[in-house]
């Protein structure tokens, strides 16, 4: 077979489906790499066009959802943008709430921020006081995420004290990997969701960390996902973006700028 290119018809409907499904904008400078993620799939069912693709994924929901954790897959790595870290470590030195702290890792892919919170949580925090909650609407990752295993070089920055107490460094078949010490998963949980909808069930939170998200979105969707997670927020709680990203424009009254990437929420 040789190789299967998409047109710019096929890209188009694509791009609107996965619109449609999970609100992300894909604009013409991902057509290679939308390319290059289905292809394997186009290979699987022998087929001649990502046309027929397509109308696979229209007709079919279990492959819809597998085209879409295609796209959705993206690097992540520990204590990304330490700035924010640093705040969350000042944060809960300074908790002297009666209730349990509980943050929010939105789209936390294969789970290192989820993970990285959760380090600080447990060396600050008695485990009874804390809990962390990582979700993404790629199925995969969070397959993943709940391993909690990952390649060894993605622990460089993880603080050395404590990389020693939770991060467990494989042997045999899993060196060049290690394991995320599992008192932390006791306090972890990882599950599917899609920051379109409305998801109140989820619990109400101290902190929530919704980093290298919006830049996917356009203003409308952006602001539809800050009104879905405003929902899950108490007055006094904290948005973490990421600090490439901004909520210029959006004119969000429920928050307060104190920090380039961090919001605090004022109102309800």
């Amino acid at each position: 077979m040789n190789l299967v290119k998409i047109s710019d018809y096929e890209y188009e409907n694509f791009t609107q489906l996965i619109f449609d499904e999970i609100g992300i904008t894909l604009n013409e400078h991902k057509k290679s790499l939308m390319e290059s993620r289905f292809y394997k799939r186009i290979m699987h069912y022998n087929l001649d066009s990502f046309d027929a693709y397509y109308k696979i994924c229209l007709d079919d929901t279990k492959e819809k959802n597998e085209m879409l954790n295609l796209i959705t897959t993206n690097e992540t790595y520990f204590f990304r943008e330490q700035d924010h870290f640093d705040f969350l470590k000042d944060y809960l030195f300074n908790y002297t709430g009666a209730t349990k702290v509980q943050i929010w890792s939105a789209a936390s892919s294969v789970g290192a921020e989820a993970y990285s919170i959760s380090m600080l949580c447990d060396s600050i925090l008695p485990a009874n006081m804390w809990e962390v909650l990582g979700s993404d609407i790629n199925s995969h990752v969070i397959k993943k995420a709940r391993m909690r295993l990952y390649p060894l070089s993605w622990s460089q920055k993880i603080p050395p004290e404590l990389k020693s107490k939770y991060c467990l460094k494989g042997k045999g078949k899993y060196e060049g990997e290690f394991l995320i010490n599992r008192v932390l998963a006791k306090n972890v949980r990882f599950q599917t969701n899609n920051l379109l909808e409305s998801n109140t069930e989820l619990g109400n939170f101290n902190i929530v960390f919704l980093r290298n998200v919006l830049l996917y979105f356009n203003d409308e969707t952006r602001k539809q996902v800050i009104g879905n997670i405003l929902q899950n927020m108490k007055i006094g709680s904290f948005l973490i973006i990421s600090q490439t990203e901004n909520l210029n424009g959006l004119d969000i009254s429920e928050l307060e700028q104190v920090h380039p990437s961090i919001f605090k929420v004022i109102e309800k």
